[in-house]
């Protein structure tokens, strides 16, 4: 892997994130992370259960805390949708890696996304998921180093096009 040895995958939920990344790794030769299982993980909890039982504002610090102290080299790390909400989570994140926004539109993000509760979807009360991309794409925009935009691309297309970084 060439510059910064890890390559960290943010974007909308659905957005392909850890199927790009497991690929990628598998291509590079390299490991894999999915910070939403090490939130699961390290909490013995879904990400639903845990949103249900520490609330939105509670979640969210518990990921920016687990993104904030990954410690890896030579990974692909994809993270939650929400990780862009943790300022010191994505600092660390770009420090550690090149930061790589997997763009997509809200139309395509809803077909994949199906029921937004038992996905873990970190929504406020009453918002809707068009609130939520007005709300998280210019975050996405401000902390990546790359945008690939995924638009009608095969995860080959989108593999290829990162595994040049």
């Amino acid at each position: 892997m060439t510059g910064k040895s890890n390559i960290i995958l943010i974007g909308m939920p659905g957005a392909g994130k850890s199927t790009v990344g497991v690929v990628l790794a598998k291509s590079r030769g390299c490991r894999f992370l999915d910070s939403d299982l090490l939130i699961q993980e390290k909490y013995d909890a879904l990400l639903h259960e845990l949103i249900t039982e520490y609330g939105l504002e509670g979640f969210l610090k518990i990921e920016e805390e687990v993104n904030a102290s990954i410690e890896t080299k030579r990974t692909v790390v994809a993270t939650g949708g929400s990780v862009v909400y943790g300022a010191a989570a994505m600092q660390h994140l770009k420090r550690i890696g090149k930061v790589v926004y997997l763009k997509l539109s809200c139309e395509t993000i809803r077909e994949r996304l199906g029921d937004l509760n038992e996905r873990g979807v970190a929504l406020q009360k009453g918002q809707t998921l068009e609130d939520l991309y007005a709300e998280r794409i210019p975050l996405y925009e401000k902390y990546a180093d790359v945008t690939v935009d995924c638009e009608k691309k095969s995860i080959r297309e989108i593999v290829s096009e990162l595994y040049r970084l």
